[in-house]
């Protein structure tokens, strides 16, 4: 990078965020990084070194067996999934050496800038300059979907890690997409059993939703009404709320919330926007008049941070990884392992990228070549993958045909626990939903893809 990172100051925040939609060149994505998190409350900061550019790490390429290459965002509101995510490939990288059976992995890791535009081309290069077997990663379920298009174009294998759109692996599935990390279909029918009970126990009746107004939110609700139509949950709908990604105001959401008040408000929102949407509703009296529920991503490790010792009252929230749950030995090392690697506990997106590079590793094992696509595809249907999240009793593994892994869910509300600091609270009061039970059915897959028949 050439160009001092203070060369600009940027005192209008339309202007600068103006400039972020736009992506900036060269030495400004340093600055990018530092003054996003700065303009955009409430920030988590990144460490020094936190990577803002291209790593690469494993193997060098004359010694790899295969060549992965990886698009996070290393800028912006959503960098510290990028972060994590690195942390994690490099956990996994050293397990898989101490195996002298698994293959070298050379991985390649670099900003997507959460653009699909530019994902696209991003993905372009690895496969033409940098020879990549495999593409990987992908946080925003936007970006996702494009690149997905460009993998069954050219006919390379995409393993996503944390986008979670289930049409991406429903309507727009294909040969080559697989997905390691739960999807919108698996957390919202999990989120539909919940209610389901919760009514059962306080006769809720008015439901509302506010989601990020795009592929990812969309789709969340679509998932969310259809489980629980599924379920037989009978309901008021008081209103539909779709702020846009990374929208740095909620207050008209807010008010209109109360207004007209929901029993129960399901929550889309993901990262910073969703701490972001607590912190300014925290302020009025929208946590007394109803429940807020997030079921995908609002218990994620960051979030409970930024809750503090006392969060609102009546938050039920989930995530596709929980530092504290399964209690079991892989879950509690692999948590241990990330912080004594990076001083901190991980989020969600650790536990995706994790498993990308150890699902990628076993199907190689398997198929042999690397190059060999068609084996690599069969490698990977159906197959099974010991994950952190995993209860004991369950292996988590790719459904043959989806290719969505299949995971448990669990689901609960704050409580006090300071094991994890800075985090004050955990999640706690767990209700666990089987894996088997979250699938979708054959039925709404065929109605999904549009198909006829049996």
């Amino acid at each position: 990078m050439s160009g001092p990172l203070t060369r600009h100051r940027y005192n209008d925040t339309k202007r600068f965020q103006a400039r972020i939609r736009q992506g900036l060149p060269g030495w400004a994505s340093a600055m990018t990084a530092l003054l996003w998190l700065l303009a955009s409350p409430p920030a988590i900061a990144l460490p020094a070194d936190a990577p803002v550019g291209r790593v690469e790490l494993g193997a060098p390429k004359d010694q790899a067996d295969a060549t992965i290459a990886c698009m996070y965002p290393m800028t912006g509101r959503s960098a510290s999934y990028g972060r994590d995510s690195i942390v994690a490939i490099r956990l996994a990288l050293r397990e898989l050496a101490r195996d002298p059976h698994s293959p070298h992995l050379r991985v390649i890791v670099d900003d997507s800038r959460s653009k699909a535009s530019f994902a696209v081309r991003m993905a372009e290069d690895f496969l033409r300059n940098d020879d990549a077997d495999i593409l990987c990663g992908i946080v925003s379920s936007g970006v996702a979907m494009a690149v997905s298009r460009l993998a069954r174009q050219k006919q390379v294998i995409l393993v996503g890690t944390d986008h979670a759109s289930s049409r991406a692996a429903l309507e727009e599935g294909h040969d080559y997409y697989f997905r390691v990390s739960s999807d919108t279909w698996t957390s919202h029918a999990a989120g539909a059993r919940y209610l389901k009970e919760l009514q059962r126990e306080n006769d809720w009746q008015k439901l509302a939703f506010l989601g990020p107004d795009y592929e990812y939110g969309r789709v969340a609700w679509r998932d969310l009404q259809q489980a629980l139509a599924l379920e037989g949950v009978q309901f008021e709908q008081t209103g539909t709320y779709w702020p846009r990604l990374y929208e740095p105001d909620y207050s008209l959401y807010i008010q209109s919330l109360l207004e007209n008040p929901p029993d129960i408000l399901v929550v889309g929102l993901w990262g910073g926007d969703f701490t972001a949407f607590i912190e300014q509703a925290r302020t009025t009296r929208l946590f007394e008049q109803m429940r807020v529920a997030n079921f995908d991503t609002g218990g994620d490790y960051e979030t409970l941070v930024a809750l503090g010792a006392e969060p609102p009252p009546g938050l039920i929230l989930s995530a596709r990884h929980h530092v504290n749950w399964p209690d079991t030995d892989r879950n509690r090392q692999f948590v241990q392992d990330f912080h004594d690697l990076s001083g901190r506990y991980p989020s969600y997106s650790a536990q995706g990228a994790w498993a990308g590079m150890m699902a990628i590793a076993r199907a190689i094992g398997q198929a042999g070549d690397v190059s060999d696509t068609r084996a690599m595809i069969t490698a990977l249907e159906g197959l099974e993958v010991p994950l952190p999240k995993d209860p004991d009793g369950f292996t988590s593994y790719i459904d043959p045909h989806t290719h969505q892994i299949a995971q448990a869910q669990a689901i609960g509300t704050p409580v006090p626990d300071d094991r994890f600091p800075p985090a004050r609270v955990m999640l706690g009061n767990w209700r666990v939903y089987d894996a088997e039970s979250l699938k979708p059915s054959p039925a709404l897959i065929r109605k999904r893809r549009g198909e006829t028949g049996g």
